[in-house]
């Protein structure tokens, strides 16, 4: 019931929101190449919709957040794995991991397009260089919130390295894992859709340039609104595997 209750709450707020722009509009008389009314964004945003014309941006901009986030987020992990198990080489990469990630993205751009050319794989390479280090650093994370004690034992009844892992390391950090994943599924929709102003004909980051140029401001926040709602939508089902996941006793009350 309390669920329901703040869902009721955060919904009256948004259409609160809503009505209040529509009403500013109006009064105002304002144009609609500065701010269209909430109805001229869904009118274009449904018109879209019917004719079929936001389909194949949808479906470019989702394959690109999840190949990006599935090669950073694997990435990301792995190399979590083995920094955290590897002292030493951890002490070694750490610094040049940093300035990879203090390197702004968007200026590589113009090389990733040289390497990759135009389309896809521009965009998935930057989504997942930008996944890659929200992964890596809670998979260190997670490894170094492991109990010693508990790491003593099983070290004592024989179990080897990769055993004390995968068997208790990673299960004891899934939350801290499951954090990461969440932020990393954040930033590949920011990645994906700016790699998209850039390097793509198609998408909804593309559509929004597109739509810029044309001074179609109704169409450009039609875009982000998908945009947003996709991209609530794939963090809720994201949130849902991580109740499994996390919290797998929850499922048998």
């Amino acid at each position: 019931m309390k669920r329901w209750t703040d869902a009721a709450v955060s919904l009256a707020l948004g259409g609160a929101v809503l009505l209040a722009w529509e009403l500013a509009t109006r009064a105002w008389a304002m144009s609609a190449l500065v701010l269209p009314a909430p109805s001229a964004i869904a009118q274009a945003l449904l018109r879209g919709l019917q004719t079929g014309y936001w389909w194949p941006h949808i479906g470019q901009t989702l394959l690109g957040v999840a190949l990006g986030l599935t090669a950073g987020g694997l990435l990301g992990f792995g190399s979590g794995l083995l920094l955290g198990t590897q002292p030493r080489l951890r002490r070694w990469l750490t610094p040049y991991l940093l300035v990879s990630q203090l390197t702004p993205k968007l200026a590589l751009a113009p090389l990733f397009i040289l390497w990759f050319g135009f389309g896809t794989w521009p965009t998935v390479v930057m989504t997942a260089l930008i996944c890659f280090f929200p992964l890596l650093e809670n998979t260190l994370a997670a490894l170094d919130q492991t109990d010693p004690q508990q790491r003593e034992l099983l070290r004592a009844l024989g179990a080897s390295r990769w055993q004390t892992l995968w068997r208790l390391q990673v299960p004891a950090g899934r939350h801290t894992l499951a954090a990461g994943l969440r932020v990393a599924l954040v930033l590949a929709w920011v990645g994906t859709v700016v790699s998209e102003f850039i390097s793509a004909g198609r998408g909804l980051g593309a559509v929004i340039i597109g739509a810029q140029g044309a001074m179609d401001t109704a169409l450009l926040f039609a875009a982000l609104v998908l945009i947003a709602a996709l991209g609530v939508a794939s963090y809720g089902l994201l949130r849902m595997l991580e109740q499994r996941w996390c919290w797998p006793e929850r499922r048998l009350q």
